[in-house]
């Protein structure tokens, strides 16, 4: 039989983490609300970030899936799904330190002491930059180009939507390096220090996350600072998209936890025509209806988490999680506003918060389409069998 209990370890790790949201991060919900209402930038601030992030060090919590070689706990895929999901509780985006982008760890030991370490230590931040006006899901139509110039690159294009960029200190940047081998030998990856002359301005979007459009304008990069081999950039580039989109529907999932039970007491208290909601039978379908989706969406992430465990390429599963999680995560919290009706409408509850942050998951790191595309692309090219995806 399949046994779909979790560890105890699994289960202390999560019952931790939700007591640490529930203590620490979801009081700090209403000022935030409070700011943002007044015109503050979104989300927390840089000093309650590293507060947060100290505080959970101290017992240990600190790069979840950085490897222990590397000061971080090591933890497996489907424990870091639990994680997010009760991260996703709270509508304030939080992650714990400790972490850097996976294909940093293909940097040679020079790279290494000045990129790695640094950032899984937190003291240097990097952004991840393919995206551009272009390039968004097609990725192999980047137009930025990186020409050699004695012993240093020297790079020109617009990269967009990129996730810190205004924060970050450094820039994984791709570039072209030879337009006639395309994508496929002709893209390299550089290592690119905000000093080397690029720079950011912010993009203004109806949710909390701010990305922002970076501008290279000859700026010159040494040949020390390419990450891997010139022209292996986009297997790199595959790489960092394909780490984790497990992880995306896995924090939708705690956020649409958090939305149901809301609305479970909400319904419970709310009165029309002398009687509480929940006992109007278009309430209950809305409530029964979201329950076995996220139900459904649990699965889904956690079978793609526990492919990534056993070493299978875990892409198809990965996409179809993310494909109905951000569908249906959406779905979800448009019937937790009705339910709420004109309350849920206010920015006096998170629920609109919800609502405005949840519609990114059908975009970014591959929008609904694309997940759409590789799942039938896998089916009608043999690569997956129907039926077979858990053999």
């Amino acid at each position: 039989m399949v046994d779909f209990g979790l560890s105890e370890e699994q289960r202390e790790i999560r019952a931790w983490v939700r007591t640490f949201v529930e203590r620490e991060i979801m009081p700090l919900e209403n000022e935030v609300l409070r700011r943002e209402r007044e015109g503050a930038e979104p989300g927390l601030n840089a000093g309650e970030v590293r507060e947060l992030r100290a505080l959970a060090r101290k017992s240990d919590f600190w790069g979840v899936q950085t490897p222990v070689e590397y000061g971080g706990m090591g933890l497996d895929a489907v424990t870091a799904a639990i994680i997010e999901a009760e991260l996703g509780r709270t509508f304030l985006t939080f992650k714990f330190g400790g972490e850097a982008d996976n294909i940093l760890y293909h940097a040679n030991e020079e790279q290494k002491q000045r990129y790695l370490l640094p950032t899984i230590a937190g003291e240097r931040r990097s952004c991840f930059a393919i995206t551009e006006p272009g390039a968004g899901s097609d990725a192999k139509a980047i137009r930025a180009r990186a020409v050699k110039d004695g012993s240093e690159w020297v790079i020109n294009g617009e990269k967009t939507f990129i996730t810190g960029g205004c924060e970050a200190d450094f820039a994984l940047v791709f570039a072209v390096t030879d337009p006639e081998l395309g994508a496929n030998g002709g893209v390299t990856c550089f290592l690119a220090d905000r000093e080397s002359g690029w720079t950011s301005e912010p993009i203004d979007t109806m949710g909390e996350r701010r990305p922002a459009s970076l501008v290279f304008d000859d700026v010159r990069v040494p040949e020390a600072n390419v990450l891997g081999e010139v022209g292996k950039g986009f297997e790199l580039a595959m790489q960092w998209i394909g780490k984790g989109r497990y992880l995306l529907p896995a924090r939708a999932l705690g956020g649409c936890e958090r939305m149901l039970a809301m609305s479970v007491d909400y319904a419970k208290t709310r009165q029309t025509f002398g009687a509480p909601i929940a006992d109007r039978q278009a309430i209950q379908w809305m409530i029964a209806d979201s329950q076995t989706e996220i139900e459904a969406m649990r699965l889904l992430v956690l079978n793609a988490a526990w492919q990534v465990d056993q070493g299978r390429d875990s892409r198809h599963s990965q996409s179809i999680a993310k494909l109905y999680g951000g569908v249906k995560a959406n779905e979800i919290a448009d019937r937790m506003m009705q339910i709420h009706g004109g309350m849920g409408y206010t920015r006096e509850l998170p629920i609109e918060r919800w609502y405005r942050d949840l519609r990114l998951l059908r975009i970014f790191e591959g929008t609904d389409e694309i997940q759409r595309r590789t799942i039938a692309r896998d089916l009608l090219k043999g690569h997956v069998k129907v039926g077979e995806t858990l053999r």
